[in-house]
């Protein structure tokens, strides 16, 4: 059953983003549709969310843009008056061999940063102010999650830049958590390894399936996340946990305990 709320999800194609867009349709919220360049894996994500009888709309925007941003925006206030909830999962990385310091330039870090730190704040900016006015107006308060990653937790990634953008997004969340308060609520999730295409092209076959293999051996949940595993988490912070902001999710079967002895089964 429609709600008539209205979430934006930034990366919203594939993956993880298009994960949490089918959530939240599935409890019956309106949702904003995002995308960079790929505009066919998108459109599927649209009629998949529209089959679940809400409403939607597609918007290509780079979010390390700030005027893509608040058209962003500005477009889903145009199409529903309202946003309730803002998902900022968009991301992007350079896969980088340990060691290879070389392999990253001074242009993707700057890339690297903008998009995962500088993306998530030009959003939050941009959203902010209808939330406030709902707040002031109705007393309804706004929902920010961010989509980090364990990488800015524990130090290990894809690459050095995406680290540290990871762990500047996890800052960032706190300071939004105050500065936007009490309109808007703000917390993150902290994804481990995650199932998905993005990965294996930026890992490769063999490397993937070896870390797929190790996550569903090793963890103490033995299991190697999926978008929906993350999506449940992001989606439960956006639309249930009322009385939490500025906190972290880690969600990674464990795997941040990998160091510690695991009960044989």
């Amino acid at each position: 059953m429609a709600t008539g709320k209205v979430a934006i999800v930034t990366g919203s194609a594939t993956g993880v983003g298009a994960a949490c867009a089918l959530e939240l349709a599935g409890l019956g919220w309106n949702v904003a549709i995002n995308y960079t360049k790929s505009r066919a894996e998108a459109e599927a994500t649209l009629a998949a969310v529209q089959a679940k009888g809400v409403q939607a709309i597609l918007v290509q925007a780079d979010v390390g843009q700030d005027a893509d941003c608040r058209r962003l925006v500005a477009e889903t206030l145009k199409a529903w008056g309202r946003v309730d909830g803002l998902i900022n999962n968009a991301g992007t990385t350079k896969f980088q061999t340990q060691g290879d310091l070389d392999a990253i330039t001074p242009e993707d870090f700057e890339r690297i940063t903008r998009v995962n730190v500088a993306g998530p704040y030009m959003m939050s900016r941009a959203v902010f102010p209808a939330m406030k006015e709902r707040w002031e107006k109705d007393g309804v308060r706004g929902s920010i999650v961010n989509i980090s990653s364990i990488a800015g937790v524990m130090g290990v990634g894809s690459s050095i830049p995406y680290m540290c953008s990871k762990g500047a997004l996890n800052t960032l969340t706190l300071a939004l958590a105050r500065w936007l308060s009490p309109a808007v609520r703000v917390n993150t999730i902290c994804p481990g390894f995650i199932d998905t295409r993005w990965l294996l092209g930026g890992m490769g076959e063999e490397n993937f399936n070896k870390m797929k293999a190790a996550q569903e051996a090793t963890t103490p949940l033995r299991h190697a996340g999926t978008p929906e595993d993350m999506s449940d988490a992001a989606v439960y912070f956006l639309t249930r946990a009322a009385n939490v902001t500025g906190e972290f999710m880690i969600v990674d079967a464990g795997m941040h305990l990998a160091s510690l002895p695991i009960k044989a089964r």
